[in-house]
């Protein structure tokens, strides 16, 4: 195992003015801290994309309704969806795994597991959206999944969602367990009008206040009562490639919600962790901060579908060859 001032010391005795490369440099260096080695690698990898429906939903909060989550496996499963693209651009395999959607029939195709808890989350804004049991669950899937990578000889794993309304749930997490003020946390997930806004900011504040009342004694409880079947399941993937000695990639506001739990559950959970990008939601920037996790893009992505994450691969693939194909300064000098 190498150290930070390790790797510090091999990247400046590159042949190069050091710290020429910028934030490749840092890349570089975080890359080679989660795998404890000078000479990282970033494949094999693949994009675990975790699915599950949320009851709060029906509040309002958004413009568009969970049938839109079931549609969106399907473009997933045909391998025709935004993360499809950027996933063959970057040689990295998508499996999909449905953790808890309302979907009705399994779509066509090989990437698509169903291993759902239930079908939805309960509505957040009336009562616990998952209970401690499900909660625990979810987390096993996700666990598994990650294994399962690791199992494959996975050296990189990036990270994704889908769910109709997650965003309302990342920003309750977020305002939760980063003690972070509700109406900063809100912004417009996947579209918004005033008045979805407003419901999304009230429905947060007061699903907030309720889980705080118990946060400190029953952390578990408190946050599953604002979580979703697909963070949740993130999260146990998180903290699964920490002890797996596997690179995860975090994408957007809802996997960073899933690393706060992780954080929460394990302390050890982010010690593989690399946070690709930070987005447009307001909550990502304060979740990136409390878990002390730099970004390395900020193209204003909100996407979701593990996208950031799987743009950032081709610049860990440049990051890995940065610190295993480049001569040393002692080398040059003869």
């Amino acid at each position: 195992m190498v150290s930070s001032d390790d790797i510090a010391q091999h990247l400046d005795g590159l042949a190069k003015p050091p710290g020429s490369l910028g934030k490749l440099e840092s890349l570089a260096a975080r890359l080679a801290v989660t795998q404890g080695t000078l000479k990282p690698q970033t494949k094999p990898r693949k994009l675990l994309i975790f699915a599950g429906d949320h009851g709060v939903v029906v509040e309002g909060v958004g413009l568009w309704p969970s049938a839109v989550t079931a549609a969106m496996i399907g473009v997933i499963a045909s391998g025709r969806a935004s993360c499809s693209a950027l996933a063959a651009s970057s040689g990295t395999p998508v499996a999909l795994i449905d953790v808890g959607s309302q979907i009705a029939t399994a779509p066509a195709g090989k990437i698509y597991t169903d291993a759902r808890v239930a079908r939805g989350s309960a509505n957040l804004a009336q009562v616990p959206a998952l209970t401690p049991g499900q909660f625990w669950a979810a987390w096993t899937v996700g666990e598994a999944a990650m294994n399962a990578a690791a199992k494959d000889g996975c050296k990189v794993v990036a990270l994704g969602e889908i769910g109709i309304g997650n965003t309302t749930a990342a920003a309750c997490l977020v305002a939760l367990i980063a003690q972070a003020d509700p109406d900063l946390v809100v912004g417009a997930g996947a579209g918004s009008t005033l008045e979805t806004l407003a419901k999304k900011r009230l429905v947060v504040a007061e699903a907030v206040e309720r889980a705080i009342e118990y946060v400190s004694s029953d952390p578990v409880t408190a946050m599953a009562s604002v979580a979703g079947y697909e963070i949740v399941a993130m999260a146990g993937a998180i903290a699964a490639a920490a002890h797996a000695d596997v690179t995860v990639v975090l994408d957007g506001v809802v996997s960073a919600a899933a690393a706060l739990i992780a954080a929460s559950v394990d302390p050890a959970a982010l010690e593989t962790a690399i946070a690709s990008h930070v987005g447009s939601e307001p909550a990502h920037a304060i979740a990136l901060e409390k878990l002390a996790l730099e970004p390395f893009l900020d193209w204003q992505l909100r996407l979701g579908e593990g996208t950031g994450a799987l743009l950032l691969l081709p610049m860990l693939d440049a990051a890995a060859n940065l610190l295993s194909g480049v001569a040393t300064l002692k080398e040059v000098a003869g």
